[in-house]
């Protein structure tokens, strides 16, 4: 407890236990210049830092970014956004919290960062890193003001660290805190654009005089990505905010567009024509460049359109997002006022068919798109990344790449295709062997591509793909359009989807056991998680006998038709060691499993065959996050001889959430909910499968 100002005891501070002010906090692998300053960095709140600290100024200008030790200029870009539209602060700031003077202030805030699909709450303490008592990172011009700083700190939570934030993209940040999209335009295409090259191309044309329109709509970015002989002083994959455009005309009445361009570093580094003194200035008027001199701030300075295209290599543009949420189209100004997504996943072996240079290019997932009327469309596929080291993208901004980082890593190279059809039953291999009517130029190392088209009313077959075949990934297709519109995944005959189908001729021992995910409980989650021993267990053996056994082992998720009711699924089995039945169930989880049927799919149902030998074992179905609460059944069937996979049914040896009080000779389909079991079961039965496996 510490003192108030009224001598009575106050409350204690917030401490954030899952992002502490240590180490852990900073750095993920040290392998950025920030491992250097780590043992000089301490650790305040900004009432430490300064003796009147407040969210947001009266003064805009005083809350604008500016970048300090951390390579995030790309983040801090997107976070320019919010302030061009107050609606968006909010929803990433939520108004209403405490600040350091209330008396209801205890030292938590809460943003909102968007990812994967949904708006996730983000709880953090106001501890910040500081250098010689001042903030190290972000900063507002304004040092007394927080909102920056507080909003880094929660990115840095959602991605593990502040070292996972050293280099990225601009627009996966505005995705992030826009849940819109954001698209990236090469300077090289607008030059050639501008030059009317490229006529026929039938490519979207795209031109600086593009961005006067968007200037007060969205936001602008700008950024190099290796630096030029005459202008080094903009750096190396360096990204920046393209703050307004100018249209004036020069003394012999032609047009010139400038661009005001400010730097996260805060200080003017441009040394160009049009530098303060430069001898752009003699083509206008004194007056006109007074007045365009007189709003430069700290960080910014004017560049010419040809300057522009000569030193910046590419362009990234968030679309508008209006006070409904609806987006607004780049290129016609209408409200994308219709939306759908749904999760897929490319699974090897089964849906990652790679390009359409692949054979096997139908087998990727495919989905139909019914327009009732003529709509403009944005179709995206947006990848779930998997992080494994500092640095995640293509063309990172914000530093120099990582010593030993590879391009993409995180990332599969992605395409996306769309194809008209007159119904819903068609032949694939015919429809998928016709041109596309709409598709992404090449495959590309980005986390989300998309492409925007005028499609006619109908059905559309879209097809996201990666470029290699066999590359597993999960991906949110996310549709808007200016149309009604409908989305649904294709449900093809998937070749033994079910248990019995599935089992090669023979005679078969079927068991069936159902059970749930219940949040708190039996939900754990994935073996990611440290929950993941609370998931629901299963014991079962395999009787001594002639040799291996050919076990077929079967998870299915209860839930509605839709694909949005489905949760990525998958389990593991463990074989328990000898005698090893009275052992504490968590310590016997930590072993590596004997097989798995990961990763965790969105599919109704997963299945894997295998030969198991005599002996005791134990699956594990689980969901891929902790707390995913639902319903499934667990089938294990056993090719036998005379006798079958048996469970355990002593009691001794079940886990607490199995109930061994069902029938003794129930109804192999006979399932009851035990109440504070999340388990219930049937006794084995034998049954021959005549059907052979198509696969």
């Amino acid at each position: 407890m510490r003192a108030g100002q009224d001598g009575a005891p106050a409350r204690e501070l917030f401490r954030d236990a899952a992002f502490p002010a240590s180490d852990s906090s900073l750095c993920f692998n040290s392998s950025t210049p920030l491992a250097q300053f780590r043992e000089d960095i301490t650790w305040k709140r900004p009432q430490e830092i300064c003796a009147t600290p407040q969210l947001f100024p009266d003064n805009p200008w005083e809350g604008q970014v500016k970048q300090g030790l951390l390579g995030d200029c790309w983040f801090l870009c997107a976070c320019a956004a919010l302030q061009k539209n107050q609606h968006l602060l909010d929803q990433v700031f939520p108004p209403g919290q405490p600040s350091w003077s209330e008396q209801s202030y205890r030292g938590v805030f809460t943003c909102r960062i968007w990812q994967f699909g949904h708006w996730e709450e983000v709880t953090i303490d106001d501890r910040l890193p500081c250098l010689a008592g001042r903030l190290c990172f972000s900063r507002c011009q304004r040092e007394d003001v927080f909102w920056l700083p507080l909003l880094e700190k929660a990115y840095a939570k959602v991605h593990g660290s502040y070292e996972h934030l050293w280099a990225g993209q601009v627009a996966d940040a505005l995705v992030d805190l826009t849940g819109s999209l954001a698209e990236r335009w090469s300077l090289k295409d607008v030059a050639g654009a501008s030059d009317q090259q490229d006529r026929a191309s039938g490519r979207e044309h795209r031109t600086c005089r593009q961005l006067l329109r968007l200037k007060d709509r969205c936001l602008i970015s700008c950024s190099v990505l290796s630096p030029r002989a005459g202008a080094r002083e903009l750096g190396e994959f360096h990204a920046f905010i393209v703050s307004d455009l100018r249209e004036l005309w020069s003394r012999g009445g032609q047009g010139i567009l400038l661009l005001r361009i400010q730097n996260p570093w805060g200080r003017r580094c441009w040394q160009g024509l049009w530098r303060e003194g430069g001898k752009g200035w003699n083509q206008v008027e004194p007056a006109e460049e007074s007045e365009l001199l007189s709003q430069l701030k700290e960080g910014e300075f004017w560049v010419e359109e040809k300057e522009f295209l000569r030193e910046f290599d590419e362009v990234t543009i968030g679309y508008p997002v209006t006070e409904a949420g609806h987006l607004q189209s780049l290129y016609t100004e209408k409200v994308l006022c219709h939306a759908r997504s749904l999760p897929g996943a490319w699974v090897a072996g089964q849906s990652a068919g790679g390009c359409r240079n692949n054979s096997c290019f139908p087998c990727n997932p495919k989905f139909w798109l019914r327009l009732l009327e003529p709509s403009e469309v944005c179709v995206a596929v947006l990848q779930r990344p998997q992080r494994c080291s500092v640095g995640h993208l293509r063309a990172p901004m914000g530093a120099s790449p990582t010593p030993g980082s590879l391009p993409g890593k995180d990332y599969q190279a992605v395409g996306l295709h769309i194809w008209k059809v007159e119904k819903r039953r068609v032949s694939l291999p015919r429809v998928l062997s016709a041109p596309p009517v709409a598709g992404t130029t090449c495959h590309a190392y980005d986390r989300e591509v998309h492409l925007r088209c005028e499609l006619s009313p109908g059905y559309y077959l879209a097809v996201p793909s990666t470029f290699l075949k066999d590359m597993p990934g999960q991906f949110l297709l996310r549709v808007f359009s200016t149309g009604k519109v409908s989305l649904s995944a294709v449900r093809t005959a998937s070749k033994g989807a079910s248990p019995r189908a599935a089992l090669p001729a023979g005679e078969w021992e079927t068991m069936q056991l159902r059970g749930c995910w219940r949040a708190g409980q039996t939900a754990g989650g994935s073996r990611n998680f440290a929950s993941y021993f609370r998931n629901p267990c299963f014991p079962f053996s395999i009787p001594e006998g002639a040799g291996a056994r050919c076990v077929r082992i079967t998870l299915h998720q209860h839930c509605g038709l839709s694909d949005s009711q489905l949760h990525p699924i998958g389990f593991h089995v463990f074989q328990m060691p000898a005698g090893g039945e009275d052992k504490d169930t968590p310590s016997q989880l930590l072993q590596e499993p004997l097989l798995s049927c990961v990763p965790h799919r969105y599919a109704q149902e997963v299945s894997r065959l295998c030969l198991l030998s005599a002996g005791s074992y134990r699956v594990v179905p689980s969901t891929y996050l902790p707390d995913t609460e639902g319903t499934f059944t667990m089938t294990i069937a056993t090719r036998i001889d005379r006798w079958g996979c048996r469970l355990w049914w002593d009691p001794r040896h079940l886990p607490m959430w199995v109930s061994p009080s069902c029938p003794t000779n129930p109804s192999p389909s006979l399932a009851a909910d035990t109440g504070g079991g999340h388990t219930a079961l049937g006794t084995p039965c034998r049954s021959k499968a005549l059907k052979r496996a198509q696969a």
